[in-house]
């Protein structure tokens, strides 16, 4: 997964977006509206961009679970975290009072597809704690200090980290 700047080193317009979605406001608007662009956005890019990749720097993966319920394949645009071979994320889904949909699918359906600048893989997912969840929620962190913000949100439900291993 390449890098991308730290909020540090991001850009001026870059880390204005970074803190408008971290916000209260701006959270609201990225959870209902940012997946709805980056969808379009990614496919005409050849799965090279999202719209939250191009704004903000960040690294978007593009995650395919199985529903938990229906079975049914869905994609969702998160925050990835290189970890070793394979890529972390976070379940903070903006700091909402419900786990995001793609928790529940994980947690019924631990096997899913990631695709990462245009690149398919296979991975499991595995619910990570301890020192591991620590050091990669700091890399989180750095990247989009939002997650603090999150977590104070969503006080009352641990928001889990998932390690995501190729297959």
């Amino acid at each position: 997964m390449p890098d991308r700047p730290s909020f540090a080193q991001a850009n001026p317009a870059q880390r204005a977006v970074r803190s408008f979605a971290a916000s209260s406001p701006g959270s609201w608007v990225f959870a209902r509206v940012a997946h709805r662009i980056d969808r379009p956005v990614y496919q005409v890019t050849k799965g090279r961009h999202t719209f939250a990749s191009v704004i903000s720097g960040l690294p978007v993966v593009m995650l395919t679970t199985t529903g938990a319920k229906t079975g049914e394949r869905r994609t969702v645009p998160l925050l990835g975290i290189p970890d070793g071979s394979g890529v972390a994320v976070i379940a903070s889904n903006f700091g909402q009072y419900r786990q995001p949909g793609w928790y529940h699918n994980l947690r019924a359906r631990p096997e899913a597809e990631i695709a990462v600048d245009g690149v398919r893989q296979r991975v499991r997912a595995v619910a990570i704690e301890g020192e591991r969840r620590e050091r990669i929620w700091e890399q989180g962190l750095r990247a989009y200090p939002g997650f603090d913000q999150y977590e104070r949100r969503a006080s009352h439900r641990h928001i889990t980290v998932f390690a995501l291993d190729p297959i």
